[in-house]
């Protein structure tokens, strides 16, 4: 018995609200990073998180690579952010981080300054399925921002929760 197709799956998940946040990796020209609606807690004690991340993206092979990345939610002011790492326009690369300022932590990965929570990481484990693959990462130090808002996904569009 087959299941519903691709489309009808992206369709039937447009309507659940999802927090953007980014994810950063690698170094120097070779960095880049992508949008994620999919990042969640795993665990507080060792403090885990997880999101799932296409395998087609150019951040999927850095992620082994590198070790390390950058979570950082989005705020109600970082639309531009987000549209960068979507790769609105033809964005790529290290040209995404252009226009924000960016920190680093404890692995250098790189963090949104202004973002309501930011998380430096290392990778802790992938697991593939499908198309994706579940990232796991073991968190390092936290950076945070109060009042920020968000910047959630729903429908199609992104759109501001202010703080």
């Amino acid at each position: 018995m087959e299941g519903p197709g691709a489309k009808e799956f992206r369709d039937a998940m447009r309507p659940l609200v999802g927090n953007c946040s980014v994810i950063t990796v690698g170094a120097g020209d070779r960095a880049t990073g992508l949008v994620v609606t999919s990042a969640i807690s795993l665990s507080a004690e060792p403090p885990l998180l997880l999101a799932c991340v296409n395998r087609g993206s150019s951040s999927y092979p850095l992620l082994a690579e590198f070790g390390c990345f950058g979570w950082s939610s989005l705020g109600a002011g970082h639309q531009a952010v987000a549209e960068r790492f979507s790769g609105f326009g033809g964005v790529k690369g290290a040209a995404r981080y252009e226009g924000a300022d960016w920190e680093t932590a404890v692995t250098g990965a790189r963090l949104l300054k202004g973002a309501p929570s930011a998380f430096d990481c290392t990778v802790e484990e992938m697991i593939d399925r499908a198309t994706h693959t579940i990232l796991i990462g073991r968190v390092r130090a936290i950076r945070q921002t109060p009042g920020a808002g968000a910047l959630i996904y729903w429908n199609g569009a992104y759109r501001t929760l202010e703080g």
